[in-house]
């Protein structure tokens, strides 16, 4: 990161390695399946799916209230995608292989390494599809959104792409914080139009990080 609070990407540095990553081919047949129990379990809906771009780089920010949370959104996401995920998770069992299999990488949450930033910057920069979940971690059993960090902003503020905001809903009362197993219910995801962070060229990009973090909570918000 540099002074300015930006994040700074060397090319030949950023080229992410998919190491033990499915092959998308896979990623694309698993795909049916996991929408198919999705809908038996938990009745998933999609809502805002003509908002999602077909190409081009962007940022997809959610809210976070299950680990199904990356799997379910992504599924009217039909296009390379990539997830920065908490470091700690990728030494859980089942949790951690999955993360690495479907294209996840590692993020220290109080640390600065730069690896996976300046592999996202380049990715977005090569018009591919990033999941942040803003919070960090899972919501309370409420489902309120906790407070958000602004990491995804500053992503898309440094990288110059668009921010699709996806609301979940439902998934606080399928797997609350605490529980060992999910349970069925009802599950809505909602994804709102592209959201374009802005900053003002004498600005600090801290302060604009802020305030459109703010604004960005307030769109995920909105549908819960």
């Amino acid at each position: 990161m540099s002074s300015n609070g930006s994040f700074s990407v060397k090319k030949d540095a950023a080229r992410p390695s998919n190491g033990q990553m499915f092959p998308q081919w896979a990623l694309d047949m698993i795909r049916p399946v996991v929408g198919g129990v999705s809908r038996v379990l938990w009745k998933i809906e999609f809502r805002g799916t003509e908002n999602i771009p077909e190409r081009g780089g962007v940022i997809v920010a959610a809210n976070h209230q299950t680990y199904f949370d990356p799997f379910w959104l992504s599924l009217k996401i039909k296009r390379p995608t990539r997830y920065l995920a908490w470091n700690s998770a990728f030494k859980w069992p089942v949790v951690g292989p999955a993360l690495t299999w479907f294209g996840a990488w590692p993020l220290a949450l109080e640390g600065s390494d730069p690896a996976p930033i300046r592999r996202s910057i380049q990715w977005l920069r090569d018009g591919g599809a990033v999941v942040i979940f803003p919070e960090g971690g899972r919501a309370t059993s409420e489902g309120a959104l906790e407070r958000f960090k602004a990491g995804a902003v500053r992503l898309a503020l440094e990288a110059n792409v668009p921010i699709l905001p996806v609301t979940i809903k439902g998934g606080n009362r399928i797997w609350p914080r605490g529980w060992r197993f999910p349970r069925t219910g009802k599950v809505v995801i909602t994804y709102h139009p592209l959201y374009h962070a802005e900053q003002a060229p004498t600005e600090e990009t801290r302060s604009a990080a802020k305030r459109e973090t703010e604004r960005l909570a307030k769109v995920i918000g909105s549908a819960l």
